[in-house]
């Protein structure tokens, strides 16, 4: 596999783990049910990339680039997305696991998550104004100093948000998530 620039290839079913990525840039490539688990992927660049089925998990990212890339049922377990190349960092996710993933202090406007567990995930200080989380299990996420304005949770379950530490100015939330944004005042809420 040649090294610097490919276009428009599949990867089906390569397990990067034994043969490592080729360092370089990624464009409308699609990779399918490939393993990159603790592989170095870092300083590639994916542009319009799509990712399905594959395990991410603990993959290392530094300076990654991420552009208009989609993931799908995809493994990501222990994701640093903070050592990513911040230079229009654009993803989305779709049935995706990405516990214990971290977007700490990231700029992700209208970042969307779609059936996706984000159990323990680390959004500190990110920038989630108009972001989605459709159906999404954020048990255990921490929220600190986050921009969530104009945000829709309505459909996102078990998240604790404390408006008091947090932006939420015109986020959408639906009556079942009330809660999560209660729980630092130990009450119980009948409803």
């Amino acid at each position: 596999m040649e090294q610097g620039y490919v276009k428009a290839r599949t990867f089906d079913k390569i397990n990067f783990t034994q043969e490592p990525l080729p360092k370089g840039e990624y464009e409308k490539c699609v990779f399918m049910n490939c393993d990159l688990s603790n592989t170095d992927i870092s300083g590639n660049l994916f542009l319009e990339c799509e990712f399905t089925g594959c395990n991410l998990s603990l993959a290392k990212l530094t300076k990654t680039g991420f552009r208009d890339v989609t993931f799908k049922d995809c493994k990501m377990l222990g994701l640093q997305f903070g050592n990513c190349n911040e230079f229009s960092l654009s993803f989305s996710f779709d049935t995706c696991v990405l516990d214990h993933s971290s977007f700490y202090k990231l700029r992700l406007k209208k970042i969307n998550f779609r059936n996706s567990k984000l159990e323990e995930v680390d959004f500190a200080e990110c920038d989630l104004s108009g972001a989605v989380f459709d159906n999404c299990d954020m048990r255990g996420a921490a929220f600190d100093n986050t921009t969530l304005e104009k945000a829709d949770l309505r459909t996102a379950h078990h998240y604790s948000i404390d408006p008091e530490t947090n932006h939420i100015k015109k986020a959408k939330f639906s009556l079942h998530g009330i809660p999560g944004l209660l729980d630092k005042y130990d009450i119980e809420i009948d409803y």
